[in-house]
Formats: C-alpha cells, structure tokens, sequence
C-alpha cells in the first residue's frame, strides 16, 4: 500500500539525478541502483524528476516511464515524491494523477512563472488543488529559478487552505527569517503545524535545522552525511553535526557551481559506483581534465580530514577511483 506524505515528514528525503549512458539514453539499471543506495541510507523518501533531475529535457513518455521503474525498485520501501512541471492545469493534473496511480507518495509542484502578487499565487494555487484535490503536495519555494517570490504570509495562507500542501520545501536563500516566520505562525496557532524541509544544496542547513526546519530535501553526492547532521541536530548534539558538516562544506559549495555544479555531482555518483555514465544530457556542461584533477583533489583532502577527525567510518570511499 502506498505511504502518502503527511505534515510529519522528518529527515532527509534526497533528490535524486537522472542517469544518462554516454549517448544520451536514460540509463534505468543506474536508477535502480541509486534507490537501492538510497534505501540502504535509511532515508524516509526521495524525489525523482525535480531540477537536479534535468526533468525538462525527458520526454513525456522518458518520465513517465522513470516514475514506473522508481516505483517499482523502491517496491513501497521509500515514499517516492515526483516533481511536476507542466506549465498547464490539464498536464499536470493528468501526470500527476498517473504519478499517484502507480504508487507515488506525493507530487513536488513550484507557483507558475509570472506571478507577481499574493492575490496571483493564491488564485493560481486555487485552482491547481481544484484539479489535485486531495494530492498530496510539496510546495517548492525556489524564487532563484521560478522568479516567483512568496512571503511567509503567502506561504502560510497556502498551507492553511490547503490540505494537500504536506511540505514546505524551503530553497529562498537563504531567507533564514521565513523559516523563523513560518515557525511563528504555527506557535501562535494561525494555522497547522507543516513540515519543512530545505534544498538549495543544503548550503545553509545547520542554521536552517537551529531555526526549526525538520530536514533536507535536496541532491548532495553524500546523502550519508546530510542524515547524520540532522540526526545529530535532533538528538540535540548541534555542534557535533555542523563539525561533520563543516567537513564537507568545501565540497558541497563546489557541486553548487552554477553551470558545472550538476556534472560534478554526477561524477562523484559515477566514482562512488552508483551510476555508469556522468553524462549530463545536452544542453549540459560536461567536465575536462582539469576538472578531474580538482575534483580528485577535493575527494583525496575530504578522505583525509574525515580520518583526522575521526569520522572516517562514516564514508567510506576511494577518493580517486575511476578518476
């Protein structure tokens, strides 16, 4: 039976690439090895299909047939959350509702483009959830990529009419007040309590866990350490995670790079074994040599930092295999 998102989502829900082979064709055996790896992680749930995953460069067969083998390897192990970007009411409903038939958890949906006011955002979101009905939702607030800009009042009346909205995923960066804002709101009993879990790299995420947000949703090359920090912030050891995360920070600020950010994130899941190619399809930036070389770098110094700090068990990795 398929676990459906709730306003109780905690942990890391990673968000997962897309796996191309070298001539561009989606690459299905890669995919079922990133859900094994995720499910050996111990992680609640993942996403398929959101930015990270080039969703606007698969067809519409090419996703629906990612959602079907997602669904399928997961086998009701993870809750499996898929991004919907269609631009109209009618396609997104229609993908969504096939999303839902074949065993997703929930669908990830971000305001339309254009939006300028809150009387828009709220008249656009009507009438979306008069189409979605009960889906479940994350709301993506991504202004950085939408253009679309919500205050924490807008979020609030969202989540507050809005019973299907499960998560808030929180990528305004790094707009650490909102969260704090939103916090408010359900403390002073405005509305429901929602989770909130936050993208953007996770590039901020021990100040976003102190601010009260309930984990990450978002694609990092080591989900591993995402989950510890956070378990770490739960079990009420701060310090102890933002030390760990601190880590792996030169390396998490090297995967966001505008342009680049993606085929090095892919090459580090190519290195790790997880999938076969780095490909990122076209248009898409692709890694040279010297990229390589500082890319292993990067590993090499991360493996011996972990050892010196006695976190080495934690990972474990050949920095320069397949390099």
């Amino acid at each position: 039976m398929t676990q459906l998102l709730t306003r109780r989502e905690r942990g890391v829900y990673p968000i997962s690439v897309t796996p191309f082979h070298d001539d561009g064709r989606v690459d299905l055996d890669s995919m079922d090895r990133l859900v094994d790896f995720f499910v050996a992680c111990g992680v609640p749930g993942v996403t398929v299909l959101g930015v990270l995953g080039e969703a606007n460069k698969l067809s519409a067969d090419e996703s629906a047939g990612l959602v079907r083998r997602v669904l399928q390897r997961a086998g009701g192990r993870l809750k499996v959350i898929v991004g919907a970007s269609q631009s109209g009411f009618e396609p997104l409903h229609a993908f969504a509702a096939g999303a839902m038939d074949a065993g997703a958890s929930g669908i990830m949906v971000a305001p339309g483009a254009g939006l300028k006011t809150e009387d828009q955002i709220l008249g656009w979101f009507e009438g979306l959830f008069a189409r979605l009905g009960d889906t479940p939702v994350a709301l993506q607030d991504f202004p950085q990529t939408t253009g679309v800009f919500m205050s924490a009042a807008t979020v609030g009346a969202l989540v507050k009419r809005h019973a299907g909205i499960c998560i808030v995923k929180h990528e305004e960066a790094p707009a650490l007040r909102k969260i704090t804002k939103l916090r408010a709101q359900e403390a002073a009993g405005e509305r429901e309590r929602v989770s909130i879990l936050v993208g953007n790299s996770a590039m901020h995420l021990p100040q976003e866990l102190l601010r009260g947000v309930d984990g990450a949703n978002t694609g990092v090359a080591f989900p591993e350490m995402l989950i510890e920090v956070c378990e770490r912030f739960f079990a009420g050891r701060p310090d102890a995670g933002e030390d760990l995360y601190d880590l792996f920070l030169p390396l998490v600020r090297h995967e966001q790079q505008p342009g680049i950010g993606l085929a090095v994130r892919k090459e580090i899941f190519r290195r790790r074994g997880l999938i076969a190619s780095a490909r990122v399809r076209a248009p898409g930036a692709a890694m040279d040599r010297d990229d390589h070389a500082e890319l292993t770098r990067l590993l090499a110094r991360l493996a011996r930092r972990l050892d010196e700090a006695g976190e080495g068990a934690l990972i474990r990795f050949n920095p320069v295999a397949s390099a």
